[in-house]
């Protein structure tokens, strides 16, 4: 089920197996993510939750920190995915 700060992995479209952060739930079909490089957190990418693969891992910096300012800084979703990336592995 897609929730604020969960780490996805893009399966379809252009930015296909890259990885990026829900930063925000539409309706039931479709949320923004946001990677802090490519798509930055001022300029999200609309998405269908079907085509996102949802991985285990949600990052608790950016859960609090958009519940506290209702934003999230580039670097902490940048640190976010390059803490999990490199703790799995790829």
């Amino acid at each position: 089920m897609p929730e604020i700060g969960r780490i996805v992995k893009v399966l379809r479209g252009k930015d296909e197996g890259d990885f990026a952060i829900i930063i925000g739930i539409v309706d039931d079909r479709f949320v923004l993510i946001a990677d802090g490089d490519k798509r930055r957190f001022d300029q999200p990418k609309k998405k269908n939750a079907m085509h996102l693969l949802m991985q285990p891992v949600v990052s608790h910096e950016v859960t609090d920190s958009m519940r506290e300012t209702g934003r999230v800084t580039n670097a902490k979703l940048r640190f976010a995915i390059q803490k999990y990336v490199q703790g799995k592995g790829e």
